[in-house]
């Protein structure tokens, strides 16, 4: 496993309506930069992707956007953006986020970020990719998601040997930890399954 050197944050085309939304957006720019990891996004210049992607432009960072070209006019590509893709289709614009990305973080969001966020923890818990999954849970926002998982595990339907595997961050300045704790966790884990078949 690599360094993380870009992050796919899935978050909403609108604000949301309350300001702390915003406020985390503002401020996981400004964390990334610091770490010196870029941002991979949906490409749009509205609500929390558009104020995320701003602010880490305006901090110095590397913006990364990817849109499909349905969605130029709704959304407004974020043209500062220093790489900006535009695609036919949302399989292509979802595919080349993935690639693109050592690790995804999910703000508050819409039925598309919660769409977005459920692929990449599906992937997960079917070991197509080990890369971290994190739940920015500013002012709680995930936790109805997190009863709902819960909820599946009580009733049988994510099963012990299926778990799904993410992390929870409550505030904002936990995001980047959390994300190279997990990287580190699962090199370690590659490191030792390797060091298990060279004995096999």
């Amino acid at each position: 496993m690599t360094e993380i050197r870009n992050v796919c944050v899935y978050c909403g085309s609108s604000p949301g309506t309350d300001p702390i939304f915003a406020d985390a957006a503002r401020k996981l720019a400004t964390e990334l930069v610091n770490a010196g990891m870029g941002l991979v996004y949906g490409g749009g210049s509205h609500g929390l992707m558009g104020i995320l992607a701003r602010s880490v432009f305006e901090a110095g960072g590397h913006v990364t956007g990817i849109i499909p070209d349905f969605l130029d006019v709704r959304e407004r590509r974020f043209k500062e953006a220093q790489e900006l893709v535009v695609v036919a289709d949302m399989h292509t614009r979802k595919r080349m986020m993935f690639e693109k990305a050592d690790a995804f973080v999910a703000l508050p969001g819409g039925i598309g970020t919660l769409e977005e966020l459920v692929e990449q923890l599906t992937w997960v818990q079917l070991d197509r990719h080990n890369k971290p999954v994190v739940l920015a849970d500013i002012g709680g926002f995930w936790r109805p998601l997190l009863d709902l998982f819960a909820h599946m595990r009580y009733k049988g339907f994510i099963r012990s040997d299926l778990e799904v595997r993410y992390q929870v961050a409550e505030k904002i300045e936990d995001v980047v930890p959390i994300l190279r704790a997990a990287k580190e966790q699962g090199k370690r884990a590659g490191m030792e399954s390797a060091d298990l078949t060279s004995r096999l």
